[in-house]
């Protein structure tokens, strides 16, 4: 392939596959109260319908990485948009839970080996100085997804029927796929090393039973004795995984890569911040829609400056890190989070429309920088050969991330709530705000975790220069 064309269209390749998968995701939770009818289910049931593409994606993506170097990344990627979009199908044909819920599981083995092999490409495609543009280039495609679904999936559910809502994944993956098999370049490990089958078992048991108590926490499922010991459980296989990594020649993610300082602490760092940020996405709909009052569709409408604010910052991000550098922005940003974060705090039904849109407008901002540093960072001291490996280890923490963000917010409001009735407005709305000032506040105590970096870290990506690592 040409390399000038693979840069030309490379990028367009992991945006639609992304834009799928991202639009299916926000999709799917609209549709859920019209699923459960048609297939003549409580709705609650169909929480496995999430938990299980989740469950998937905890126990998958560790090996996405192996699998790209042992056979490719265009055949791996090819195939993962395929087993997507076949998924799709299968979904929209369910007659009932159990292979809908099917579906969802061969749906999440798909998704995830799009995102982190697609980021491989782009990473050996692409040298430093130019990651950052092709990067926010596939992101901002991307962030249509949840800026569109909720939206489109009520008109689908409204008009036509829910089944629609995975039809229309059938002609973005027949696209996905044409372009991969003209435009993705075929990738492969310098030295084909041996699947860690032990460290499979330990990790991605111990990351999807992890997961799964994550999404299920708060609906008093399981006992609390019960839940205790899978919690330690999952924790122990977790432990082992480490333990087994630091003993084997070839572990399914080498630990060793966290010696790498920008690395170690653009993954680690967001793993801290997601806690205080994660839980967002959930709860402010809730503020709109039982602490203020409004209908789910001005809840919507009103979750849409976020992502047209972080389309924004994508294309100005690169100029902002080149001027100021990641450990001045990262550690400045986090900070601007939790203050905008805080804010939501002070919201009544009093509060403008246009406030409110404003505040929306600032989060999606420094969030969109946020997310744009640490991602980028990772990969700014990560030498060729090692690319894989690291995308693989930022993808699976970043899964987990996303779980223990979601989980912590929920943990946070329902503490404040107590005992009291969600029915009570008044309690649910002071519940929330005294939770985003909780959240604000971790998220500001999370900026010490971008001390350590160095102001000159990160410059291969922001600026083009190769500095020494330690």
């Amino acid at each position: 392939m040409n390399p000038s064309t693979v840069k030309t269209y490379l990028p367009w390749v992991v945006a639609v596959a992304l834009f799928m998968e991202q639009l299916d995701t926000t999709i799917v939770n609209t549709a859920v109260p019209a699923m459960a009818e048609s297939l003549q289910v409580a709705p609650l049931s169909l929480k496995a319908v999430v938990t299980s593409y989740i469950l998937s994606l905890a126990v998958c993506i560790p090996v996405s990485g192996w699998m790209a170097d042992r056979f490719g990344t265009r055949r791996v990627f090819s195939i993962a948009v395929a087993i997507f979009t076949f998924a799709s199908i299968l979904c929209g044909l369910a007659q009932n839970a159990p292979m809908l819920v099917a579906g969802r599981i061969l749906q999440g083995v798909g998704a995830a080996m799009m995102m982190p092999v697609g980021r491989l490409a782009i990473i050996r495609t692409f040298p430093k100085s130019e990651l950052l543009r092709a990067m926010n280039f596939v992101i901002i495609p991307a962030l249509i997804g949840p800026l569109l679904g909720p939206t489109v999936g009520g008109l689908i559910v409204h008009w036509l029927t829910w089944r629609y809502i995975f039809f229309i994944n059938v002609p973005v993956g027949l696209v996905a796929l044409w372009l991969a098999q003209r435009h993705m370049p075929d990738y492969r490990g310098d030295a084909k090393r041996p699947l860690d089958v032990v460290g499979l078992v330990l990790f991605g048991s111990g990351a999807a039973l992890l997961s799964w108590l994550l999404e299920i926490f708060g609906e008093h499922q399981l006992d609390a004795t019960s839940g205790a010991l899978l919690l330690a459980l999952s924790l122990g296989l977790l432990a082992a995984y480490v333990w087994h990594a630091r003993r084997t020649s070839h572990p399914l993610l080498r630990l060793s890569l966290f010696r790498v300082r920008t690395f170690r602490v653009s993954v680690m760092g967001g793993f801290i911040t997601r806690l205080g940020v994660g839980g967002l996405p959930f709860l402010l709909p809730l503020l709109y829609q039982l602490g203020l009052g409004m209908p789910a569709w001005q809840s919507g409408l009103l979750m849409m400056p976020i992502a047209a604010a972080a389309m924004g910052m994508k294309l100005v991000s690169s100029r902002v890190l080149a001027r100021f550098g990641y450990r001045r922005i990262l550690i400045v940003n986090t900070v601007m989070i939790g203050a905008v974060v805080s804010l939501f705090s002070l919201m009544t039904p009093a509060t403008p429309i246009l406030l409110i849109v404003l505040l929306g407008l600032a989060f999606g901002f420094f969030n969109s920088l946020q997310y744009t540093s640490m991602n980028s960072m990772a990969f700014a001291d990560i030498d060729t050969p090692d690319s894989s490996m690291a995308s693989t280890i930022a993808s699976s923490l970043q899964q987990m991330s996303m779980s223990f963000g979601l989980a912590c917010g929920s943990l946070i409001a329902g503490w404040y709530l107590g005992d009291l009735p969600q029915t009570d407005r008044t309690a649910v709305t002071t519940a929330l705000h005294y939770a985003f000032l909780t959240l604000g506040g971790l998220t500001v105590l999370s900026s010490l975790s971008f001390w350590s970096l160095r102001p000159r870290d990160g410059e291969s990506v922001s600026r083009g220069k190769v500095l020494e690592v330690e």
